[in-house]
């Protein structure tokens, strides 16, 4: 097997500029992979370590105010507590949504002690900085789905009024992790799609929520720093929009996308990391072990061709199933074996 020239951090930044890459780029956020390459963590200040939801029986909350808890059913994820949302009605947030007091940092001994506690090597794996604020989501935490996007088209000013907000708070955190934490990619998450449509029309997209997205990337974006989006969901309706504020790559750009459509329309401008639709075989739990790395070169074969692709799968299951540990570990070293040199067979 030929042997790389380029780091796992260099292979995924090609990406970001257009390139062809070496080999196919694995995107595993920022959990190691096999042979443990880690083509990104994800590192930024952590500051609300008192508060920051956790995974726990009895909840946590998060900055806001919103309980979250998780329990074997959400398969130990974190969600909003269901029936017990803060905010009924957004003309009143005022009343209800406080700024949050931002402790006094040193942001270079932070971002050291960060980049250390997520055991960055920046020789090997790049550095994702994470924006901590999803601003569609966040205000579905504080409502719920219903209230929240009949707010969104009820009172359309009012809600764009609580995003930004809320952007206020967190600008100086982008900020100071674009400064001190020497980032190579910034990270944004906002899910804002069902597996079959927007949440939300184009036009309220670009007149709510891409405004905040392009205030959230600015720091990135006056510095050259590509941005990573995860939007699961159909939502390549917004692919144009998330180029404007800087996105290069997409995770984990659903199969319910037309991705065939989109590698012919954007080629390497915008790569999607991920393609992959997890299916569990009829047989379950007994799984034959070479259909289940054929899925993985299937995948790669249909969106690797001429690059703007990173593998990004995962058999998603309960958290103990042991046959669930056995198909991931037989996906990652599949898709590290079969695409490592896979653009220069």
């Amino acid at each position: 097997m030929p042997k790389s020239k380029l780091s796992p951090k260099e292979n995924y930044l090609r990406l970001t500029r257009g390139e062809l890459p070496e080999y196919v780029p694995i995107y595993t956020m920022g959990f190691p992979g096999y042979n443990d390459e880690v083509a990104c963590k994800i590192v930024g200040p952590s500051l609300f370590d008192e508060t920051h939801i956790t995974p726990a029986p009895t909840g946590r909350y998060d900055i806001w105010g919103v309980k979250y808890i998780a329990n074997q059913e959400t398969n130990f994820a974190c969600i909003p507590e269901p029936n017990n949302f803060i905010l009924d009605d957004i003309t009143k947030w005022h009343e209800v949504i406080k700024k949050p007091e931002l402790p006094d940092v040193d942001w270079e001994k932070l971002a050291k002690a960060d980049c250390e506690r997520v055991g960055l090597d920046r020789a090997k794996s790049a550095a994702m900085g994470v924006i901590g604020l999803m601003p569609f989501q966040q205000i579905i935490a504080f409502m719920g789905f219903s209230n929240g996007l009949m707010a969104i088209y009820e009172e359309p000013e009012i809600f764009a009024e609580l995003l930004n907000f809320m952007v206020d708070v967190y600008m100086p955190i982008v900020q100071a992790t674009v400064d001190h934490y020497d980032v190579d990619l910034l990270y944004l998450l906002d899910d804002t799609a069902t597996a079959f449509s927007p949440f939300i029309s184009p036009e309220l997209y670009r007149s709510i929520l891409k405004p905040v997205y392009m205030r959230l990337a600015k720091p990135a974006m006056d510095r050259g720093i590509p941005l990573q989006f995860h939007n699961c969901g159909r939502c390549e309706d917004f692919l144009d929009d998330m180029l404007d504020f800087g996105v290069k790559i997409w995770d984990p750009a659903q199969t319910m996308n037309d991705l065939d459509g989109v590698k012919k329309k954007y080629g390497r401008k915008i790569a999607i990391a991920g393609g992959y639709n997890w299916v569990p075989p009829a047989s379950w739990p007994d799984v034959d072990e070479e259909e289940i790395r054929q899925t993985v070169r299937d995948c790669i074969d249909k969106y690797a061709p001429d690059g703007g692709f990173a593998y990004f799968a995962m058999a998603l299951g309960k958290y103990d199933d042991t046959t669930i540990s056995k198909v991931n570990a037989w996906m990652s070293e599949e898709a590290y074996m079969y695409g490592r040199d896979y653009y220069i067979k």
